[in-house]
């Protein structure tokens, strides 16, 4: 086992397989022998998460002329999936900042690209996206977070709920209404270091528990205008949604291939007569279906990341979000994942009987773990509703 600043040595990676490789060995030496530290309720982001970024392996996704890999969300499915197989609280801490940051790339000025991208390559930084509020979770048109425009200057004021790394950020995505215009939303910058900024608590979740979620206020808060994204406030938080809703869905297939292997090591060595309970035919065809259950969620996975590609690799990408939206396919792949990867969490859990019901075993962090899939970023319900709204009623949007 070696610390995580012993990771600082190894050589940066260089392509794809090389990344996944390096993600791997860093889950194997650094993430899993410390389940039972990031299970405590840490203070974020874990020192785990600084030895990742200097591994050259933080913000993947940034593009290269910010200092990033530009990986793709395709290829971000994988190493999503790496990395919750190690800690899905880890795996959320790095990733979500996804979402403030397609906001920034897609509809940001050149010169806040160029102020906030770099710098989270280059110091292993975050982001954090604000939107959620006490009387606003999944109604986001009831938004009540103000934004007035005051000279170069915008003000904000209001109380957010639920943000993810938002104590530890660099900067936030603050989605608010217009104070001159009630009907329209905005999406502004506010780096975290701002007046006005506080902290009002620091959730406790039952899973995700390396990971910090935080409810905060803007009293008067005074950033610059140029902070500004351009387009609707709210278009531009779907389209941001896109992505990490796949990478949320990613987790549930790390979460799931955990369970497989943990079942399967457990089967191995526990006798029923005189055989191991992997040989037994009941065993074995529940582990069949969890393979299975795995493959599809993954291609479900990879499926919508390739088409939230495709429209990325445009020349109008900003412009054909802002027409799509919320992709189908996204809405998809975390809605099934959620409700799959719970299915083989509880599977899994029944397979240890009674032990599956204790602290004694890492499946019931797991369990814990693979719920948020079907919470975070819109409930199921929520997203069989959009479903329902975008593409059943509107015929011509139906398969």
């Amino acid at each position: 086992m070696t610390d995580a600043s012993a990771t600082v040595e190894r050589a940066a990676p260089e392509g794809l397989d090389e990344v996944l490789a390096a993600v791997r060995a860093f889950v194997r030496d650094e993430v899993l022998p410390k389940q039972g530290e990031l299970d405590s309720f840490p203070e974020p982001p874990s020192p785990l998460c600084k030895g990742f970024h200097d591994l050259g392996l933080g913000n993947w996704w940034l593009p290269e002329r910010y200092g990033g890999r530009g990986l793709g969300l395709e290829a971000s499915v994988d190493i999503v999936s790496e990395l919750a197989y190690g800690d899905a609280g880890i795996a959320f801490t790095l990733f979500i900042s996804i979402l403030g940051t397609l906001g920034v790339s897609l509809y940001g000025s050149e010169e806040t690209k160029d102020r906030y991208l770099a710098p989270m390559v280059e110091q292993g930084g975050y982001c954090a996206t604000l939107g959620s509020e006490p009387a606003a979770g999944s109604e986001l048109t009831k938004i009540s977070t103000t934004a007035k425009r005051a000279g170069d200057s915008v003000v904000v004021d209001g109380e957010k709920f639920f943000s993810t790394n938002a104590d530890f950020a660099s900067y936030l995505v603050v989605f608010a209404r217009s104070a001159t215009n009630p009907g329209e939303h905005v999406a502004v910058v506010v780096p975290r270091a701002s007046d006005g900024v506080q902290v009002s608590k620091r959730w406790e979740m039952i899973g995700l528990r390396a990971s910090g979620t935080y409810q905060l206020s803007f009293r008067r808060c005074r950033v610059p205008a140029d902070g500004l994204l351009t387009g609707p406030g709210l278009r531009i938080l779907e389209v941001a949604l896109n992505a990490s809703r796949i990478l949320i869905a990613s987790t549930a297939v790390g979460i799931a291939r955990r369970v497989r292997d943990l079942c399967m090591d457990y089967g191995r060595r526990k006798r029923v007569g005189d055989k191991p309970l992997a040989t037994n035919a009941v065993f074995g065809a529940k582990l069949g279906q969890m393979e299975m259950d795995i493959d599809a969620m993954r291609h479900v996975c990879l499926g919508a990341a390739r088409e939230f590609d495709a429209v990325m690799s445009r020349d109008d990408a900003a412009e054909e979000f802002l027409r799509r939206g919320t992709l189908r396919s996204a809405l998809t792949a975390k809605n099934w994942c959620g409700q799959t990867g719970w299915r083989v969490a509880s599977v899994g859990s029944e397979m240890f009987g009674g032990l599956g019901y204790t602290r004694e075993m890492a499946i019931e962090k797991l369990v814990r773990d693979v719920r948020h899939v079907s919470i975070v970023e819109g409930g199921d319900d929520v997203l069989r509703d959009l479903v329902y709204n975008r593409y059943v009623v509107p015929a011509a949007n139906r398969l």
